[in-house]
């Protein structure tokens, strides 16, 4: 049976932290479904179809992920709805540091919760990308810094076009 697994988040936009869970999931995983979360909670600098948008040109154009791999989708409700749309048991979750366990040790009980066939899967990103964070790098553009070391090429052009 082909495994899939729900990678959810905010992707505003996306790092190589984000990035090095995938490339780590698609190593036990048969398919990722990168779920951009639609959530009106957060002040996001791109709107959904920006984030998409910029996931695509960086995991398919720049980087050449197989998009039988790897899909990406944006999604408004439970993530374990959308297992359970995608047939997943699996939810995928990047940890940077220990500061994110306690939150996401949160998510993963209650996701339990609701869906005891559903298992939270904890991976890091190498430690070079372990201190990216999305609202660091917006941050560091919007100061004219050098970005290029925490995002793709495209990105980087889509990032510097919105904060003009």
């Amino acid at each position: 049976m082909k495994k899939v697994a729900v990678y959810p988040g905010t992707f505003d936009p996306i790092t190589y932290g984000h990035i090095d869970v995938i490339k780590k999931g698609l190593r036990f995983i048969d398919q990722i479904i990168v779920a951009v979360s639609e959530s009106f909670n957060k002040n996001y600098l791109f709107s959904t179809e920006e984030r998409i948008s910029i996931i695509e040109k960086s995991l398919y154009k720049d980087l050449k992920f197989d998009k039988k791999k790897v899909k990406i989708i944006s999604f408004n409700d439970l993530t374990t709805s959308l297992c359970k749309k995608y047939n997943s048991k699996i939810i995928l979750r990047g940890l940077r540091a220990v500061s994110d366990f306690e939150y996401e040790f949160q998510l993963a009980g209650m996701n339990r919760k609701l869906n005891d066939n559903v298992e939270t899967v904890f991976l890091m990103s190498n430690v070079e990308n372990q201190i990216i964070s999305s609202k660091f790098v917006k941050e560091i553009a919007d100061l004219g810094g050098d970005i290029s070391k925490f995002i793709t090429k495209s990105t980087i052009k889509t990032l510097k076009e919105k904060l003009k």
